[in-house]
């Protein structure tokens, strides 16, 4: 039985390509091949990779708006793969989920009141008033006023528009939220005041959030724990502070040199990853990124064993856990040299 709030074992998503007279699958697309994590309850787990890794199809696999085709997720130690339809249902009244596009994902035809309800009515929480008295907590929660219910989403700024999104999520008071890259379509000021939102929610709420991004330091500054992804593969997962100082796998390296700095004194090697991301449909064999890897190209015996083996997710210590045959090597190549001091952003 799972000891963790939430614990995703190897999870896979293929999405089918059709193709041929009869329109039957001639290849798989692997978006999320293998996926395995965990989240204790309270805690945020950061999500990051390039676009296209797998990082959103991952978290609403995890809450089965896509069907997953192999794995397991047990949440509260109930495997929600095993799960019927009904089963399902009553389950997402403990699980929500937030959207990348806060415009995209609401109804442009129903009001805000009934947007933030709509939950309440399809689980049959409260009787009308009581519901109604619920909207109005919710959108004072998130930083809106009780008029703004009868108005529709496209009188709101983008901003004002992800806040009714985040009190529709929280409506049914879920424990688990997977917000799938929700600031990423907000300017830099809106996105530092959603934050802050978000932050505020959870402890006030004791709220989990598996949160999907590519924007490092925004994660940084949410994050308990990060892990990273590469082709539909988990890297590198580590405590946020642990692996920002100390990455360890090559990837990871290279993602986090890419992040400026805002210190004079401060002058990270930029690692300058060669070639192009492979293609989900046709991987390359044993490590994913070993074509890309300054480290298994320095000698052709590390090629050979990255192209043979998939190194699997080991722990190094201090709960940081690294998918790589070379982490040693890595170290010599690029130092062992912090890229930055803790809690330095």
């Amino acid at each position: 039985m799972s000891e963790h709030f939430l614990e995703v074992t190897n999870l896979q998503k293929h999405f089918p390509i059709f193709g041929g007279i009869l329109s039957r699958p001639v290849a798989w697309v692997k978006a999320v091949d293998g996926v395995s994590f965990y989240l204790e309850q309270g805690e945020t787990l950061g999500l990051v990779g390039e676009s296209g890794c797998g990082k959103s199809t991952t978290g609403r696999t995890i809450l089965r708006l896509l069907e997953p085709t192999g794995g397991s997720v047990r949440f509260k130690n109930k495997d929600l793969v095993e799960l019927d339809r009904s089963q399902m249902r009553d389950m997402r009244r403990n699980m929500q989920m937030i959207f990348q596009d806060p415009y995209a994902s609401l109804n442009p035809r129903m009001t805000v009141g009934n947007i933030i309800e709509e939950p309440l009515v399809i689980h049959g929480i409260g009787t009308k008033v009581d519901r109604r008295k619920k909207v109005v907590a919710l959108l004072q929660e998130v930083g809106l006023r009780e008029e703004h219910a009868s108005r529709y989403p496209h009188e709101f700024s983008g901003g004002q528009r992800q806040r009714i999104g985040i009190a529709r999520a929280l409506a049914i008071e879920p424990e688990l939220i997977v917000a799938d890259e929700p600031v990423s379509a907000l300017d830099v000021s809106i996105q530092a005041q959603v934050i802050n939102l978000l932050q505020a929610l959870q402890k006030r709420r004791g709220l989990t959030y598996l949160f999907v991004a590519h924007n490092l330091s925004v994660v940084e500054h949410i994050s308990d724990r990060v892990a990273v992804m590469y082709l539909g593969k988990i890297v590198e997962i580590a405590p946020a502070k642990k692996l920002y100082a100390m990455p360890k796998h090559p990837y990871t390296r290279a993602l986090l040199s890419a992040v400026p700095i805002p210190d004079p004194d401060v002058h990270p090697k930029r690692i300058i990853l060669e070639g192009d991301v492979p293609s989900p449909i046709k991987a390359p064999p044993g490590c994913r990124f070993h074509p890309r890897c300054p480290v298994a190209q320095a000698e052709a015996s590390r090629v050979q064993k990255c192209r043979s083996e998939d190194p699997p997710l080991v722990d190094i210590g201090e709960e940081q856990f690294v998918a790589c045959h070379f982490i040693a090597e890595a170290d010599h190549i690029f130092g062992e040299s912090r890229t930055r001091q803790p809690g330095q952003s």
